[in-house]
C-alpha cells in the first residue's frame, strides 16, 4: 500500500480528524484489519498564525516546502496538506516535490460537480474567502460559481475560527452565528455550502443547515484514500 504524507498541526484538532477519516475509509473499502499507511509531519500552529498575521507568505511557503520535502524523504508517496488556507502555498509545494499533491479545492470541486450544483457558498478564513486561489479552481475547472459572506460576516466567520475553533472551543452561540450567515447565503441563491476550513466541521454538521454541506476535511481525506487504492488496483490489474 502507498504511504500518505500528511502536513498537519493547523490545527492539531482538525489533523486528528484527517487521521481518523483516512483510516476509517480505508477499512470501509478494504475490510478486515486494514488501516492506512501514513506519515504525519505536524507543525507548530503558533508560528504559522504569526506569519499569516504578518502577511509573510514567503516564510509560510518555505515552511510548507520544508514539511513536504521531509515527508517525501521519509517515504511518503503523496502529500495531503491538512488545511484549506495554507493551500495558498500549494503551487510552491508542487514545484519542490516529485510526488503527487492532492489539492483540497480540486477534490472539493470534483465532489460538487458530481451533484450537479452550480452556485455554492464558501466559508473559511478570510484568506480562503477573499483570495482567488480556491475560488479560481472551482470556477475555471468545474464551472462552479462561488459566493461569500459580506464583510461583517466574513469577520465573524474568521474570528470564530481563530479565537475558538483552533483552540478546540466549540460554542453553541457561534454555531447559531454560522447558521444565520449560511441562511443569508442560501437566500442569495447558494445551493450548497463549502465548509472551507478544516475546523468548521467541528462546529457545523449537515443537520444544522437546509442546503447540502461539503465538508472539505472529509472530501480531502477520502480523496487521498481513493488515489492510493486506485493506484494499487492499477498495479494489480
Amino acid at each position: 500500500m502507498k504511504t500518505i504524507g500528511l502536513i498537519g498541526g493547523m490545527s492539531w484538532e482538525s489533523s486528528t480528524m484527517y487521521y481518523e477519516l483516512i483510516n476509517k475509509h480505508t477499512k470501509e473499502l478494504l475490510g478486515g484489519l486494514h488501516s492506512s499507511k501514513c506519515i504525519l509531519n505536524s507543525v507548530d500552529f503558533a508560528e504559522i498564525e504569526r506569519l499569516q498575521r504578518q502577511n509573510d507568505w514567503d516564510g509560510l511557503n518555505q515552511l510548507m516546502i520544508q514539511s513536504a520535502k521531509q515527508l517525501e524523504n521519509a517515504g511518503a508517496d503523496l502529500i495531503v496538506l491538512c488545511t484549506n488556507t495554507m493551500h495558498l502555498c500549494s503551487s510552491q509545494i508542487i514545484k519542490n516535490i516529485s510526488i503527487p499533491f492532492i489539492h483540497i479545492a480540486t477534490a472539493t470541486g470534483q465532489e460538487i460537480k458530481s451533484t450537479g450544483l452550480k452556485k455554492i457558498a464558501l466559508l473559511g478564513t478570510k484568506f480562503t474567502m477573499e483570495k482567488d486561489f480556491y475560488k479560481n479552481i472551482l470556477k475555471e475547472d468545474y464551472d462552479i460559481d462561488i459566493i461569500i459572506p459580506n464583510i461583517a460576516d466574513r469577520e465573524i466567520v474568521h474570528d470564530i475560527i481563530y479565537k475558538e475553533l483552533v483552540l478546540g472551543n466549540i460554542r453553541d452561540t457561534s454555531r447559531e452565528s454560522y447558521k444565520k450567515i449560511i441562511k443569508k447565503l442560501e437566500q442569495q441563491g447558494a445551493q450548497g455550502v463549502i465548509l472551507g476550513c478544516t475546523e468548521i466541521p467541528l462546529l457545523i454538521k449537515p443537520t444544522d443547515v437546509d442546503i447540502p454541506v461539503f465538508d472539505t476535511t472529509k472530501i480531502h481525506a477520502k480523496s487521498a484514500v481513493t488515489m492510493v487504492l486506485n493506484h494499487e488496483s492499477a498495479q494489480h490489474s
